[in-house]
């Protein structure tokens, strides 16, 4: 009985136990619980009691499974299956797999099974896993859509807004302007072709006749060219993307020419030839990676943009510029290069390039010298809107006499220069006689100076006259000394110019009214009276002076302001002749100087046999002529040898020069100092008295001593 109860009792304990198994789960051994297939619990596989079952997910992470590659995997309650990656199907067709052996995931081509959700306006293209929306030929996206998105939304393409420069007043130039807004107005993508040939025949015939456009400054001018470069280029970029694919040339009567390719799936490399310029190009360069769309590739010559370019700035890379043999290493702004080729402008759909396009450009025969050098360059464009020939980019691969080739990074406007520049050698003899020369011209004149200015007894008009030359030439002298090379800011190297030229001309002024003097004192020499010329003299040498070299300086700064300083020196830009606005007054001067000179000489020799020669003024009238002598070869004769250094005696004529002009200080000390009778006379009083107060002080010494030593 006993054992019955308890035979009942354990019955019932494992009846309970099974029956509490939890869900996903089953009995084991009539006793405990397992879980079902991909489940398990934190019990264990096999367990009693109370517990549970947990999905176990095989796609983790980590996974469990491997569905390989394109697929996904994808975890089900106790299972998991693996499908493939969106884009994607398998070869069979089924849509799941269960592990990586039975993946057979490829590309869906959305476009040609009619998967795809493009829009009207767009041609569906398949890429690998998906597809793009990209606008049909002759259509951009509307605003607010991208091309070549699932969302693409296109419009048929229109002419791109292209408006004058602003401030450009020109009867020529708003008729061209008139003439593109008709243009803009009725165009349609299937009348692309003959758009473009209108456009073509507008831009040449307003180069080929600029009319009023050649009245505005060169300022001015660049602006337009800017204008017409970028404009242009952007017109034709977008409006090409409407023609069918093909080689297609249009060519104007006076030589603006285009040449331009369209192809979906081009050649290895693109070649576009033209009369005057060709371009050399690989189709990746123009093809965007990955686009099955059309690309475009052009080529545009405008020979008649040379007529707005005149005068535009070259601006060089430091490596560029030490190509330039003894060329300045700054910036070399100012210089005005020959333009050698027509303008050409390149432009295409990618505007990002990979490698280098090559462009062999046709040009006037050329020999390159040493002062003259060949450049590939382009036309960068400015913030304010004009712009300048710049270097950057670009290197010259080989120049002959008629043609140039050169490499750009970049896409723009081409052309071959050919600028002009200084060659300065070197020589450390002349740079040494130039600093000893004009080192001991500061001395002298500095102590001329103060002789005429101290020396009350030599006084008149004649050392008045003296007095401010010698001013002038120390000024001058020591500023060349000190700052004709200081180019490194362009604005001080101007105002050092600009200096140096009033400087220099009121020397030469002061020297002409050395010489008026002179011509009117011999024409008074009857009379023996001074009195009339120096009243003249005082009235007018201050005005005329310093009045007439201020006047020449600032009408030559108001009309070419930009042409004081050069790269190499801050001395007058030899452009536009701007140097003869030192040199006409120079010759000028020396010129009359020299009648003058002749005149006083044939007044003297008719005195000579009338007047005693023990009168005083006649001998002060032949020291005087003896002086205007020394004076004009000083002056008049230093500067002839300056403009004289050209031909197979420029090496001779430079040192004469050099030599002379150094020491012109030295030779004024000379003759108006020491050769003077007057002066040396005041030179002996003034040493008289420094050894006067010497010996004084040194006997007030020995006094003061011997008065010690007898109070000791």
């Amino acid at each position: 009985m006993l054992l019955l109860l308890a035979l009942g009792v354990g019955a019932q304990i494992n009846s309970d136990s099974v029956r509490h198994c939890p869900p996903k789960s089953t009995i084991f051994n009539g006793d405990a619980c397992r879980c079902s297939p991909g489940f398990n619990s934190s019990s264990g596989e096999i367990f009693r009691g109370r517990g549970s079952c947990d999905d176990i997910n095989e796609c983790g992470p980590p996974p469990l499974v491997s569905c390989g590659r394109l697929a996904d995997c994808q975890n089900t309650e106790g299972s998991y299956y693996c499908m493939c990656s969106l884009g994607y199907e398998l070869a069979s067709g089924a849509t799941t797999f269960m592990n990586e052996t039975e993946n057979t995931c490829r590309d869906v081509d959305e476009c040609s099974s009619g998967q795809h959700m493009c829009h009207y306006s767009t041609v569906c293209v398949n890429t690998v896993g998906s597809y793009q929306c990209r606008c049909r030929r002759g259509w951009e996206p509307k605003p607010g859509f991208q091309d070549k998105q699932l969302n693409t939304t296109c419009e048929e393409i229109s002419f791109p807004t292209w408006t004058p420069p602003p401030g450009i007043k020109s009867h020529r130039l708003s008729n061209f302007f008139e003439r593109v807004q008709e243009l803009r107005r009725d165009f349609k993508p299937a009348l692309a072709q003959e758009t473009i040939q209108k456009l073509i025949w507008g831009v040449d015939e307003l180069l080929e006749t600029p009319g009023d456009l050649e009245a505005l400054p060169h300022s001015k001018q660049h602006y337009v060219a800017t204008n017409l470069l970028v404009g242009l280029e952007d017109v034709l970029r977008d409006v090409s993307q409407a023609l069918p694919n093909g080689l297609l040339n249009f060519n104007s009567s006076a030589g603006t020419d285009l040449s331009l390719e369209v192809q979906e799936q081009g050649h290895s490399n693109v070649t576009l030839s033209q009369n005057q310029a060709k371009m050399l190009l690989k189709w990746d360069v123009a093809h965007e990676s990955g686009d099955s769309g059309p690309s475009v590739v052009g080529l545009i010559s405008t020979p008649g943009m040379g007529k707005l370019l005149a005068e535009a700035p070259l601006v060089l890379e430091p490596e560029k510029q030490a190509v330039l043999p003894g060329a300045h290493k700054s910036l070399l702004q100012g210089v005005s290069p020959v333009l050698l080729s027509d303008v050409i402008s390149a432009f295409m759909s990618n505007k990002k390039l990979s490698s280098p396009i090559t462009y062999i450009l046709s040009h006037h025969s050329v020999t390159p010298g040493p002062t003259k050098k060949v450049f590939c360059v382009f036309w960068e464009h400015s913030q304010d809107g004009s712009g300048h020939w710049s270097t950057r980019g670009c290197t010259m691969v080989n120049s002959g006499d008629t043609s140039t080739t050169c490499q750009c990074t970049h896409l723009s406007s081409f052309a071959v220069l050919l600028a002009h520049h200084d060659v300065q050698d070197d020589d450390p003899v002349l740079a040494m006689i130039t600093y000893v020369g004009l080192g001991l011209s500061l001395l002298c004149l500095f102590l001329a100076a103060l002789t005429f200015l101290l020396c009350k007894a030599i006084q008149n008009t004649s050392t008045s006259l003296h007095l401010q030359l010698s001013i002038c030439l120390f000024l001058a002298h020591l500023l060349f000394l000190v700052a004709i090379d200081r180019t490194e800011i362009k604005v001080l190297c101007s105002i050092i110019a600009g200096a140096l030229h009033y400087l220099y001309l009121a020397s030469f002024t002061w020297m002409l009214l050395e010489g008026l003097h002179l011509f009117l004192t011999a024409r008074n020499l009857k009379v023996v009276n001074y009195s009339s010329v120096n009243r003249f003299m005082k009235k007018l040498m201050f005005p005329v002076g310093y009045g007439v070299p201020a006047i020449i300086m600032a009408i030559s700064a108001a009309s070419r302001p930009h042409l004081y300083g050069t790269p190499t020196r801050c001395w007058l830009n030899q452009e536009k002749r701007f140097i003869w606005s030192f040199l006409g007054p120079v010759c000028a001067i020396v010129s009359v100087n020299l009648a003058f000179f002749l005149m006083t000489l044939w007044i003297l020799k008719s005195k000579l046999s009338s007047l005693n020669s023990e009168v005083s003024t006649l001998q002060n009238t032949r020291m005087l002529t003896f002086k205007a002598t020394a004076q004009l070869l000083i002056l008049g004769c230093t500067w002839c040898l300056g403009i004289l250094q050209v031909g197979p005696a420029a090496h001779v004529m430079a040192y004469l020069f050099t030599i002379i002009n150094s020491l012109q200080g030295v030779f004024i000390f000379l003759v108006y100092c020491l050769l003077s009778q007057q002066v040396r006379e005041q030179y002996r009083k003034l040493f008289k008295g420094i050894r006067r107060t010497r010996a004084e002080s040194e006997k007030y010494t020995l006094s003061s001593r011997a008065t010690s030593d007898a109070s000791k």
